[in-house]
This record gives C-alpha cells, structure tokens and sequence, in this order.
C-alpha cells in the first residue's frame, strides 16, 4: 500500500518505525551518523520518494521507499520496526516494488542487509567510504 505521507499519522507512524529500524542499523555499523535518524518529520515528507508500507494489528510493521531514475528502481530506504523482524516483512515489500532493474545501498557492516539483498539476487557493485571506519556498499539487480 502506498503511504501517504501528507497524512500526520501515517508520516508519524513512518517516522518512529524508522528512527527504530535505523537505529538498530546504527549500532551493527558502529555508526550512528546514518542521515534517517536524524531527518525531522518536516524533513520525511518533503523527501520526494514514494514509499509502500505493510501493517500488521499493531500498526506499520515496515516500509520501503524508492525514485525512479528512468527505468531503474532506486531502493532509498527500507525499514522494518524491530518487533517484526525475521517475518519477511523486508522481502514482502522488496516484492511489490515496479519491475526493473533495481539499485540500493546499504551499510557494509549490516551483515542481516547485505544476506537479504544476495538471497534476493542483488550483487555488490561498489563501496563507498563515508567516515572513520564507515563504508556504503551498493548493489544492483537486474529484473527476473
């Protein structure tokens, strides 16, 4: 379901299942400078990126977020709130992503990212160095 982030509830809901979610990246990676966890909510919803989520009866269980960039699906952020972790939540949302091909970059230290994204059939395309002991690895994959 597309989130709609005009919407003060769904941003908010958006917004603390992220800070969640990242912040358990953050401590994987060592580094708790990753830009998410310290955007506003103002910030959020002025992103530019269309986001789908998935809820479950407690609330927003997760959500991804991607921009095209022509035929190519660029993945931004895919988030899942630690309550639901291990319940495919992250591959039920990677699945309704459009078809095409697909990029996403995650941080290189993030073992439990970096098994999702291979077991889905993404391949490391580089590595970025964005700090002290801190790098990005991105990955790509072209559609089935």
């Amino acid at each position: 379901m597309i989130l709609d982030l005009t919407d003060d509830t769904v941003l908010h809901e958006l917004w603390t299942v992220q800070r969640l979610a990242y912040a358990v990246e953050a401590e994987l990676i060592g580094f708790d400078g990753i830009p998410p966890l310290r955007e506003s909510l103002e910030d959020l919803g002025a992103c530019g990126e269309t986001f789908l989520g998935l809820y479950d009866e407690e609330g927003l269980v997760g959500a991804v977020s991607y921009q095209l960039d022509g035929s190519t699906v660029d993945i931004c952020r895919l988030v899942v709130h630690p309550r639901a972790f291990r319940r495919g939540v992250a591959s039920k949302l990677l699945d309704a992503l459009p078809d095409g091909p697909q990029t996403v970059s995650t941080g290189s230290k993030n073992e439990p990212a970096l098994a999702l994204y291979r077991k889905r059939g993404f391949v490391e395309i580089g590595e970025r160095v964005v700090g002290p002991g801190v790098s990005i690895t991105d990955l790509a994959r072209e559609p089935l």
